[in-house]
Formats: structure tokens, C-alpha cells, sequence
């Protein structure tokens, strides 16, 4: 079951780090890859929650769930799991998705938050805070102190 989040928590800031170091330059490229087909497959998981299709929440809810994990975005991954879960179930089953409609309704609002702060913290006008201490790092000091 879904717990709500709320800053910080939609984002595992480890794994983002991780991948930003991994991925380089095309960092900011792959993120604009990732919006794209997010809106992409919000909007079809919608759309086959409208149709009551099972078979087609499958593949959107299953690409959204890998690129958000890419990124860190553990509670939009976890929320497009269970939506991908329960579709391939009623795929199985030949029965339509109407469970899943709690967890469509939360899946545009999370996705957006979870956009919100990935955008944010990839600007290039983001305050980067240096990691306090550790080999190589002075701690912070006020003006003027050494």
C-alpha cells in the first residue's frame, strides 16, 4: 500500500547522486528523456484506466517504474509497481483494472512532485552544498574565521 510522501522522501538523493555521477554530461539529457516519457506513460496508464484496459497500463507502468528507480524516485517506482502488478493480473485473469484506481488517481500528482524535485535539484542554478568534513574538506566556517 502506498504511503503518502512529502519532500525529501520522493527522492532517494543517494541513488540521484549516483546516477548523475554515472551518467556525466548526459545527465541532464537522460532526466529530459525521463520527463518526456513519464508524461507519456502517465497519460496512457490514464487513458487505459478510462478504458478499463488492463493490457495497456502493463507497459507504461512497467517503464515508468525502471526510470524512476534510475533517479531515485523509489515511492513513484513502488506506485507504478503495484500498478503494473495489479494490470498484469487482471490481464491474466481477463478482468478489468477498477482496482487500480486509487493508485492511478495518485500516480499524476506524485509523478509531478517527484518531477518538480528532480528539476530542481538538477538546475544548474542549484545551491550545491559541499559535504561537510571527509578527507580533502574543510568544514564551513562564517566570514572572516579560518
Amino acid at each position: 500500500m502506498l504511503v503518502s510522501f512529502e519532500g525529501s522522501t520522493l527522492v532517494d538523493w543517494t541513488v540521484y547522486a549516483k546516477a548523475r555521477g554515472e551518467l556525466g554530461s548526459g545527465f541532464v539529457r537522460i532526466l529530459g528523456y525521463f520527463r518526456e516519457d513519464g508524461v507519456k506513460s502517465v497519460g496512457a496508464i490514464e487513458t487505459a484506466m478510462r478504458a478499463q484496459s488492463a493490457a495497456q497500463m502493463v507497459i507504461p507502468a512497467h517503464t515508468l517504474k525502471g526510470e524512476a528507480r534510475q533517479f531515485g524516485a523509489e515511492p513513484l517506482a513502488a506506485l507504478a509497481e503495484e500498478i503494473e502488478t495489479i494490470a498484469r493480473d487482471c490481464v491474466e485473469t481477463r478482468d478489468t483494472p477498477s482496482t487500480a484506481l486509487p493508485l492511478v488517481v495518485k500516480l499524476r500528482p506524485l509523478f509531478d512532485g517527484t518531477l518538480a524535485l528532480l528539476d530542481r535539484e538538477a538546475s544548474p542554478l542549484a545551491e550545491r552544498r559541499p559535504a561537510v568534513g571527509g578527507f580533502g574538506r574543510r568544514t564551513p566556517t562564517m566570514f572572516g574565521q579560518r
